[in-house]
């Protein structure tokens, strides 16, 4: 009898939550309240986790190989090559900040996952083609030992055409498709909500399979010359991931976008502007504090600094007439919580902008660590080990350090602090990351005086040309993969907890933005070590010919500039304060989670 009625129970609870709605105000794609048993949980998330391997494997069977096409197919020397290959990967990032203002403001993430997976199918397709009809000519070339001949305009102009379609079709859905999975999960439902933070592992997960993959089995066929294929191979996942990704279209919970943050800014800016010469009353009283509305944003309290903003919440007599009229301006007048999105977004810019030399050091693995590896020993026995993917190394170092920090360092580290906070703070953990970056420049440093030393210096193709073993380039990786579970994987959870409720895509896009302009800075940088080094006809620190250069120095200038860094991150971190919200978190939980 007790059996039976427990067995009822479950029965009413199934058939209860066949018709019950999600509380996040989720919705399915007529636009109607999604139903919680019909919509989004697993079935959605493992859609969305076995397409994100998918595309990514397909865009990094591009990437972990480019720098040694544009050397070997379209005979660019090795700075040009490491150039070109830095403002591409920074236009990646650049165009994250297009996918998510679009989603946020108009199309909302589902449109835009599925728009910029269409643009990224038909980037990979057009360098397929282009590479298999015109750029390997003659037939064969592209390897090592048989580099190809030269091209004509309109033929690299389809080829650069291509990857920058690639570009804007990975960098517009990156953003977008982990918070798109997210979506999957209701928060407010306790058991999704536990299945909604462990879907951001499995996504992790997910991303540095679908890599391993590419930087092994396709970076393989790649460097021995068989370009078409590991394009196709590439091309065909992609496709893959995008039919995949429409097939669960009817399964996807969706919110709908919030509409434009930049008039929100310009607004506040403007109004404080035209209030330039109001008296402003001491602390935060005599603010306009719009009246509550519906919306899931939490409220920001008031904090001091920045009080030339605080004028754009100031009510003066003319205010007070047009709220009598029943007139609100709101190029004159903002309530006192968006002011304070702008103070945040201001309080992040001095802790974004320290992250991009790190973002520097992180490129230089796509690019010149590729080069130092092709200059050194790459054999065992009768097997070529293809230089890019040594990057393999990073994303084992990426995997153990996760489980390292998670199940180890910050249990450790909640003990030795006897507090109620969770190990270290995502500041300090992007302070031991920039460490780490440092302690892998100075290691790649030390392996090219070594490499150089048992170089040969005279030589026309110089790939293999030092007896020093590839494998010498493994502490380096590991570094910088030890360094992004510290650096990367806090910044972006630092970014996401400081912007406020309505900007949390604004919050990714820096992180990835951050990437991007580390790789224009490394290209800049490269130029001006090239121009300053090659006065007096010499051949520079990174020449053609790696046996005649000191790419050394690069590598230690690059740990001296990021020492200083270090330096001026910490300083902006104890100037750093934390958002105050109203809601979910207390106060002082706040201020105990981002001390320095």
């Amino acid at each position: 009898m007790a059996c039976l009625e427990v067995c009822n129970e479950v029965k009413f609870k199934e058939d209860e939550e066949g018709t019950t709605n999600t509380l996040d105000g989720s919705v399915d794609m007529h636009g109607r309240p999604a139903i919680r048993a019909k919509s989004g949980r697993w079935v959605a998330g493992i859609i969305i986790l076995v397409n994100q391997g998918l595309a990514t494997l397909a865009f990094f069977g591009v990437g972990v190989n480019l720098v040694l096409f544009l050397t070997r197919v379209l005979q660019q020397n090795n700075a040009a090559a490491a150039n070109s290959v830095s403002k591409w990967t920074g236009t990646v990032y650049i165009f994250s900040l297009v996918g998510a203002f679009l989603s946020d403001s108009y199309w909302g993430r589902y449109k835009t996952c599925a728009i910029f997976q269409i643009i990224f199918v038909i980037g990979l397709a057009s360098l397929s083609l282009s590479s298999q009809l015109f750029l390997l000519r003659p037939k064969g070339c592209g390897s090592q030992e048989n580099p190809c001949g030269t091209h004509e305009g309109y033929q690299i102009a389809l080829f650069y055409l291509s990857i920058y379609l690639i570009a804007l079709g990975n960098g517009g859905y990156q953003p977008n498709i982990a918070t798109f999975g997210a979506d999957q999960f209701d928060e407010e439902d306790h058991r999704e909500g536990h299945s909604k933070v462990a879907f951001f592992s499995y996504f992790y997960l997910a991303m540095n399979l679908g890599s391993l993959f590419s930087n092994t089995i396709l970076g393989y066929f790649e460097d021995e010359g068989i370009w078409a294929l590991g394009f196709w191979a590439s091309t065909a996942s992609a496709f893959a991931a995008l039919v995949l990704f429409l097939i669960g279209t009817p399964r996807y919970r969706h919110f709908k976008p919030n509409g434009n943050p930049l008039a929100r800014f310009c607004q506040v800016l403007v109004a404080a502007v035209k209030k330039g010469k109001v008296n402003m009353p001491s602390g935060g009283e005599e603010l306009y504090t719009e009246e509550k509305k519906e919306s899931s944003n939490r409220k920001i309290l008031y904090t001091h600094g920045f009080k030339f903003l605080d004028r754009a919440a100031y009510i003066s007599s003319r205010d007070l007439d047009n709220q009598k009229q029943g007139l609100q301006d709101p190029w004159r007048l903002c309530p006192i919580t968006q002011v304070e999105e702008v103070k945040c977004i201001l309080r992040l810019l001095p802790i974004w902008l320290c992250t991009i030399l790190y973002s520097v050091v992180f490129t230089q693995m796509a690019s010149l660590f590729v080069e130092q590896g092709a200059a050194m020993k790459t054999t065992v026995s009768n097997f070529r080990i293809p230089p890019a993917s040594m990057s393999s190394f990073d994303i084992l170092s990426v995997a153990v350090f996760i489980f390292f920090y998670r199940r180890i360092l910050d249990p450790l580290v909640s003990r030795i602090k006897k507090s109620d906070s969770k190990g270290l703070t995502q500041l300090q953990r992007m302070g031991i990351g920039l460490v780490i970056a440092i302690l892998a420049m100075v290691s790649a440093g030390i392996v090219e005086c070594y490499r150089l030393k048992y170089a040969k210096k005279e030589c026309t193709h110089c790939d293999g040309s030092s007896t020093l073993s590839i494998f010498w380039q493994i502490p380096q990786y590991a570094f910088i993969g030890a360094s992004e579970v510290f650096m990367y994987v806090g910044q972006l959870e630092f970014f996401n907890a400081q912007a406020p409720d309505g900007l949390k895509s604004f919050g990714s896009a820096l992180c990835m933005t951050s990437i991007s302009l580390g790789n224009y800075v490394s290209s800049l940088l490269v130029s001006m070590v090239m121009k300053i080094s090659t006065e007096d006809h010499m051949p520079g620190w990174i020449p053609g010919n790696l046996n005649k250069g000191h790419l050394d120095r690069f590598y230690f200038l690059l740990a001296a500039l990021t020492s200083i860094d270090l330096i001026v991150y910490i300083a902006c971190a104890k100037w750093y304060k934390c958002i105050k919200l109203e809601g979910r978190f207390e106060e002082n939980e706040e201020q105990e989670n981002f001390k320095v």
